[in-house]
């Protein structure tokens, strides 16, 4: 029987507008961490993703990533351009793959022309989802350029990306048909590695490509030298709490159905989550005698980052053992910028990129059948068959989004210039960029002016006598 489920429909349009919010929690978070000079310029990469993906999703973005597939390596980008043919008929509506498939949940969406409905949601309420993944995606790269990228560039930059990096890895994470494997991506068809909502196709793919724009942009003016430390820690704080917000969207959303699937994988991003926010706390505390604010937004978004791919396949203690894990790993993996010498300005590589790895090569470690994704791992008696599939999904994205992502922004460096001039990067990029300011504080005068610079930006900027204890996460190395 075909039909649409009006329950699954609404939870997948509210886990929607959850995940959009993400983005701004997004520009929260990075506009805090960096200095006040550059924060209307960070906050605003992510408000122009949110411009043009949004766009290039309905034109071909769609149809890219979830059209018929080629090889299991692109959909086919005209099949719903504009996506017109998806606003009615048959098509309109999507069945699922019963829970005992263990699949991916992404992977359980199958046109309802080819198979019978379990269940079902409309087209378009998928393109939605689907769309708010591509959106955060590509605004989480902007964190390892901040300061120095020309803003007309990054948003060229985010077309390109989005249409030859993006798109594709979508198709072959997320575009599961198992009942016709031709139209499935190879990730989740043929390799049948898990990711449930995105630790490859948005984590390790936005950290890879951090990596490559931060080296192919260079260190900042001062970098390892200078302190470049966060202006307004409570926006950061801000942030975390948005994504934490919006991540229950994100990953109990990718269930696609209001069930047994999505009750689970909300309960193990709650606990890995805080799990990890004690890893970090507990492994700044040993390093450096403090556990700061900073340190805890931090691990709450490296425990979301890390649980996304396994959710659905881990118990909550594997979910508490992943963010634990996740939590002390990533908070050492943030000075690797200073050892290796690459200027990854708001710690995405860090975060992301060795978030998603964390995450996915978890799976082969701690998924448990008794989980909705039915899969044993290596700690379960699966042996090293789940584990050696993670770490080739893992793998073949960080490969390839690094290598495209090395060649746009060289070629985009080459073209139209990715960095600002010297000058405007020491005197700030937000007046150099937008010719505004995030803090009009002149026009309190006098003594408004102290105070209200003390408030925004701590006692600590406003006097050289204070004794500053802020971690310093973006410049000299502590």
């Amino acid at each position: 029987m075909k039909f649409i489920d009006s329950g699954d429909t609404a939870w997948v349009l509210a886990s929607a507008a959850l995940v959009l919010l993400m983005t701004p929690g997004v520009a929260f978070f990075y506009g805090g961490m960096v200095r006040a000079k550059s924060v209307l310029n960070m906050m605003m990469m992510s408000v122009g993703a949110m411009a043009t993906i949004g766009v290039i999703w309905v034109l071909y973005g769609y149809s890219e990533s979830f059209g018929t597939s080629w090889h299991g390596l692109v959909g086919n980008p005209f099949q719903h351009f504009g996506l017109s043919n998806l606003l009615s008929g048959q098509d309109s509506i999507y069945g699922f793959v019963p829970a005992q498939a263990a699949v991916p949940a992404h992977g359980v969406v199958a046109a309802i022309a080819a198979v019978p409905a379990h269940g079902g949601i409309p087209a378009m309420a998928f393109v939605a989802f689907q769309a708010v993944f591509a959106i955060i995606t590509v605004a989480l790269i902007s964190g390892s350029i901040a300061d120095r990228a020309k803003y007309s560039t990054w948003m060229v930059f985010t077309v390109i990306w989005a249409t030859v990096v993006y798109f594709p890895v979508a198709n072959w994470v997320f575009s599961f048909d198992g009942y016709s494997s031709p139209r499935g991506g190879w990730i989740a068809n043929q390799l049948k590695a898990i990711d449930f909502a995105g630790g490859t196709a948005v984590h390790i793919n936005a950290g890879a490509a951090a990596l490559a724009l931060a080296l192919v942009l260079g260190k900042r003016v001062g970098f390892n030298k200078d302190p470049m430390r966060p202006h307004n820690l409570t926006l950061v704080m801000l942030g975390a709490a948005l994504l934490w917000f919006g991540w229950f969207g994100f990953n109990a959303g990718s269930a696609l159905t209001a069930g047994n699937t999505a009750s689970v994988v909300w309960v193990n991003t709650m606990v890995a989550t805080s799990a990890a926010c004690i890893g970090w706390l507990a492994t700044e505390r040993i390093r450096s005698g403090h556990a700061t604010s900073l340190g805890a937004a931090s691990g709450i978004v490296a425990g979301l980052v890390a649980i996304t791919p396994a959710c659905s396949a881990v118990t909550p203690l594997g979910a508490v053992a992943i963010g634990l894990i996740a939590g002390c790993i990533c908070a050492v993996a943030i000075s690797m910028k200073y050892r290796l010498g690459f200027d990854d300005s708001l710690d995405v590589v860090g975060v992301h990129l060795v978030g998603g790895i964390v995450g996915t090569l978890a799976i082969g470690f701690f998924a448990s059948a008794s989980a909705p994704a039915a899969v044993d791992g290596l700690f379960y008696g699966g042996g090293v068959d789940q584990l050696w599939r993670q770490g080739v999904a893992a793998g073949a994205v960080l490969v390839y989004s690094f290598t495209l992502a090395t060649l746009i922004g060289l070629a985009l460096h080459k073209t139209m210039g990715f960095r600002v001039d010297r000058e405007a990067e020491i005197t700030g990029i937000d007046i150099e960029e937008h010719a505004e300011s995030s803090y009009d504080l002149g026009s309190l005068g006098g003594g408004g002016l102290i105070k209200a610079g003390a408030a925004i930006f701590g006692s600590q900027t406003m006097s050289s006598t204070a004794t500053d204890v802020t971690p310093n996460r973006q410049g000299a190395s502590s």
